[in-house]
């Protein structure tokens, strides 16, 4: 079970922490030449890795292998852990989010470096009732993060560059993801 006594508040399955941060995962799942899952957020112009809340009771492994399922449709068998980040990265959503923001002031994910052991015909976008992302496509591990929405840019960059060392083809480019 996922304790932590900073966790303060419990809406619904939805944890905050006293921070007012929502624990999270994101998921940087790679293939065999080390190029990175992208997911395309439904119906938008706007391009991520998967990531999702970590419920009461789970573990961030936990909550990775789940939000894995529900976004991407793979499951345990069609990957293997690489590495995680050592501490929490956070971003702070705008108060221009709205409803969406009004609990809490942002979120703080651990990251899990994957690699997927199965095939690309096992992703199916469609695997849960509310499916996040209408397409998907394979880039280089570092590549331009324009796509991605602005406040999740920072912890993107934060997230690919110490994952990169479980990658041993990309080792020493860890820079490249700061000039981008």
């Amino acid at each position: 079970m996922w304790n932590n006594p900073a966790i303060e508040k419990c809406m619904g399955r939805i944890m905050i922490d006293r921070e007012g941060y929502r624990p999270n995962v994101g998921i940087i799942l790679t293939n065999a030449k080390n190029q990175v899952f992208w997911g395309k957020r439904i119906r938008q112009d706007a391009w991520q890795f998967p990531q999702g809340g970590i419920q009461h009771g789970e573990t961030p492994e936990q909550a990775m292998y789940r939000e894995l399922h529900e976004e991407v449709g793979l499951h345990a068998c069609h990957v293997k852990i690489l590495g995680r980040t050592r501490d929490w990265m956070r971003y702070d959503v705008p108060q221009s989010w709205g409803k969406s923001r009004s609990h809490y002031k942002g979120q703080k994910q651990i990251w899990f470096l994957l690699r997927l052991t199965g095939r690309d015909c096992d992703v199916s976008l469609r695997a849960s009732g509310h499916p996040e992302f209408d397409a998907w496509r394979w880039t280089e591990y570092w590549i331009e993060l324009d796509t991605v929405i602005d406040f999740k840019r920072d912890v993107y960059r934060l997230a690919l560059n110490e994952l990169v060392r479980f990658l041993p083809a990309l080792r020493g480019q860890e820079h490249l993801a700061t000039q981008k």
